[in-house]
């Protein structure tokens, strides 16, 4: 099974969201996500200062197997990008929940995350 933080909240679309203590989230792909891609040779996400709905595309990720959009799992405003991505994207498939996180929003609604699967919930989608 994969490795599922019980702190982060989950999308259908595999990017996982961490409420932050000042208020912003920070956003990634799930482990599950980066296993099924494979070697990731690129990312990019949206740029600082970008407002973004629920469900729009904020990037995409490439590897030597496929290249999958990105889903936002909530609305908000971009307020910072892991630039350390450009020039080592496969810190993604290291390290999915820490260094390799692809940005942090200001949300929309505060609440929002509720929605998203827990890591029960995800782990029974991906069973």
């Amino acid at each position: 099974m994969s490795n599922l933080p019980a702190d982060l909240r989950y999308a259908k679309s595999h990017e996982w969201l961490r409420p932050e203590s000042d208020g912003t989230v920070t956003i990634g792909i799930t482990d599950y996500a980066q296993n099924s891609l494979g070697d990731i040779t690129y990312v990019q996400v949206s740029k600082v200062g970008a407002a973004l709905k629920a469900g729009e595309t904020f990037g995409v990720v490439e590897s030597v197997k496929a290249a999958s959009d990105l889903y936002m799992p909530v609305a908000g405003t971009v307020v910072a990008v892991n630039g350390a991505l450009d020039a080592a994207p496969e810190t993604v498939n290291r390290s999915p929940y820490a260094d390799g996180w692809m940005l942090k929003l200001k949300p929309a609604d505060a609440g929002a995350a509720g929605a998203m699967l827990d890591a029960a919930a995800y782990a029974k989608l991906l069973a």
